[in-house]
C-alpha cells in the first residue's frame, strides 16, 4: 500500500487538505481530490491543496476543488497552506507562495493557541471581471447593485437586503462558472455581512477571495464609507479583515486565522483504482485551472 501524509486545516470553517509531493500522476490529482474531499466516503474538505517545489518561492500551491475542478486561488486556502508549510519548516517566517493566480506574499503570526496562526495575505489586484455564463437568465432586478470582479479568480457580488432569505444554492447553481457572493450592510460602519456559493464547492462557510471582492464592491456602492480602508467581512464561519488599497492602490490584503484540525494518513489504493505510484508531481502546476 502507498500512504499519503496529509494535514487538515480550516480558515473560518472553509476546510482544506494539504499534501506535499504526493506520488500520484498529475492527471489523477483531480480524481484524488474528489475522493478525499467527499464528506461521506473520504476525509471531507472543500478542497485539496497540493504542495510542490518552486524555485525562488517557499512552495507552489495547486488547488483542486471538492468536485475535482482546479481553482486559481483561495484566500482561506492559502492561509491553511502557509500553516502547513510553516509546520514543515519549523518557523513562522514570511512565505512567497506561487499560485495559478501569481505570487502571493503571506506573513504569519503566532496566537495563544498552538493549533492556530494568524496570517495576512497580499491578495493582489482587484480587477473588473466578466459577466458569467447564465447570469442574464437569473433576471436580477436592474436596480440591484451587481459587480463582476476578478481577484485571481472570478466573482459576482450582489447587494441584497438580507443575505439569509436568499436561496443562494439555487442562484449559485445557475452560474456555476463563478463564485457568487451576496452582501448586506453590517451593524457597524466598517462591517458587511456576506454569504457565498463557491465555484466547484457550493455553499461554504467562508471565502477569502470572495471577502476581498465583497469588501471592494461594498465600498464602491457606499455600503461602507469611502474613507474606510479596513473592512470586516462577517461570514457564516466568522470574521475576516480586508484592507483595501494595501499594499498599493487597487490591491487588497486579507487577514484571518488558520487552524490545524489534524494529521491524517491515508492509503491511496483505497481511493484510486488501478493506482501505480510515481516519484513526485513536479509537473502538477502545468496547464490551466479549469472552470467548474
Amino acid at each position: 500500500m502507498t500512504t499519503l501524509q496529509l494535514t487538515k486545516h480550516h480558515g473560518l470553517g472553509n476546510d482544506f487538505l494539504v499534501v506535499f509531493d504526493p506520488p500520484v500522476e498529475t492527471d489523477r490529482l483531480a480524481e484524488l481530490a474528489v475522493a478525499l474531499c467527499d464528506r461521506r466516503t473520504g476525509i471531507g474538505a472543500d478542497g485539496l491543496l497540493v504542495a510542490t517545489d518552486a524555485p525562488g518561492h517557499s512552495a507552489r500551491m495547486v488547488l483542486y476543488n471538492a468536485d475535482g475542478s482546479r481553482a486559481e486561488m483561495s484566500g482561506n486556502g492559502i492561509r491553511c497552506f502557509a500553516q502547513a508549510v510553516a509546520m514543515r519548516r519549523g518557523d513562522l517566517d514570511a512565505q512567497r507562495i506561487l499560485t495559478d493566480a501569481g505570487d502571493r506574499l503571506v506573513r504569519l503570526a503566532a496566537t495563544d493557541r498552538d493549533d492556530t496562526i494568524d496570517a495576512s495575505v497580499d491578495m493582489g489586484e482587484i480587477r473588473p471581471g466578466s459577466e458569467p455564463e447564465g447570469w442574464a437568465a437569473i433576471g436580477c432586478h436592474p436596480d440591484r447593485p451587481v459587480l463582476h470582479l476578478n481577484t485571481g479568480n472570478p466573482h459576482t457580488v450582489v447587494g441584497v437586503d438580507e443575505v439569509d432569505v436568499v436561496d443562494l444554492q439555487r442562484l449559485g447553481e445557475q452560474v456555476p462558472g463563478t463564485n457568487l457572493e451576496i452582501v448586506e450592510p453590517g451593524t457597524e460602519r466598517d462591517v458587511i455581512r456576506m454569504r457565498v456559493h463557491e465555484r466547484g464547492a457550493g455553499i461554504t462557510r467562508a471565502c477569502g477571495t470572495g471577502a476581498c471582492a465583497s469588501a471592494f464592491a461594498a465600498r464602491a456602492w457606499g455600503l461602507v464609507p469611502s474613507s474606510v480602508t479596513e473592512i470586516v467581512v462577517q461570514m457564516d464561519g466568522g470574521r475576516a479583515k480586508v484592507r483595501l488599497d494595501e499594499p498599493a492602490p487597487g490591491r487588497a490584503t486579507l487577514v484571518g486565522p488558520s487552524v490545524l484540525i489534524g494529521r491524517i494518513t491515508v492509503e491511496v489504493e483505497h481511493h484510486l483504482r488501478e493506482f501505480t505510484p510515481v516519484t513526485g508531481v513536479g509537473d502538477a502546476h502545468e496547464g490551466n485551472p479549469t472552470s467548474a
